[in-house]
């Protein structure tokens, strides 16, 4: 018998439909109940997120707008957050650093598949001091700071040996000078104006409760929204 390769395109759609959503139990979530602000709700359920052993809950989606007014968006780690907003570290040089500079607002995307929730997050977006931001850098891992002085991110790599020699070298430098300072590494605060919680539902009956303010620092509103 003649073996028929399938299509491509029909072998993968195939494969999408056959995925599932949140083959879990789902928690339940109260709106009334909730706080009257959006940090005590996000620490509750960042926490409830990791007993959950929902993997890698510190990671999220940051996106921004190029010069152009084009979206971007890439997954980046949750330093902090607190009364000021939440924290992320970059370089300036980078793209993101590049547009941010540009255009100070941005918006963040928590998933938790493990109990199918999600936070989102819009509004201004600072800097702190370079103190600050040294003093973030430092205290994280060698590799981290390794990963900082290797630099020139979004810059475009001639070949793979080129990455090899510039990222030993920044380790060796790390392992040696764990104090090494890295002009460019900045620590950004987003303070939100919005904030979502979406917990989603197996008969699609998705709870998504809003917070909202005209500008950091001022009285949340709270409300409904339909999925």
């Amino acid at each position: 018998m003649d073996h028929v390769e399938q299509d491509p395109q029909a072998a993968f759609r195939a494969l999408l439909h056959t995925q599932r959503v949140w083959d879990v139990s789902l928690p339940a979530f109260d709106p009334a109940a909730a706080p009257g602000e959006p940090l005590p709700l996000f620490h509750r359920w960042f926490g409830e997120a990791v007993a959950a052993g929902q993997t890698e809950p510190h990671t999220m989606t940051l996106a921004t707008v190029d010069d152009r007014g084009r979206p971007d968006a890439r997954v980046l780690m949750l330093h902090d957050a607190d009364a000021r907003g939440w924290h992320f570290a970059s370089h300036a040089t980078s793209a993101k650093g590049r547009q941010l500079a540009a255009h100070p607002e941005a918006a963040l995307v928590f998933y938790w598949a493990a109990q199918g929730r999600q936070v989102r997050l819009r509004g201004p977006v600072s800097s702190v001091s370079a103190e600050e931001s040294l003093a973030d850098l430092h205290a994280r891992s060698t590799g981290a700071l390794a990963a900082a002085l290797t630099g020139r991110q979004s810059e475009v790599l001639t070949s793979e040996a080129e990455l090899a020699r510039a990222s030993q070298a920044a380790w060796e430098r790390a392992q040696a000078e764990p104090d090494a300072p890295v002009a460019t590494w900045t620590r950004y605060v987003l303070a939100p104006r919005e904030v979502e919680f979406f917990q989603g539902d197996e008969r699609r009956r998705h709870l998504r409760l809003r917070y909202r303010r005209e500008a950091p620092g001022g009285a949340w509103e709270r409300e409904l929204l339909w999925p």
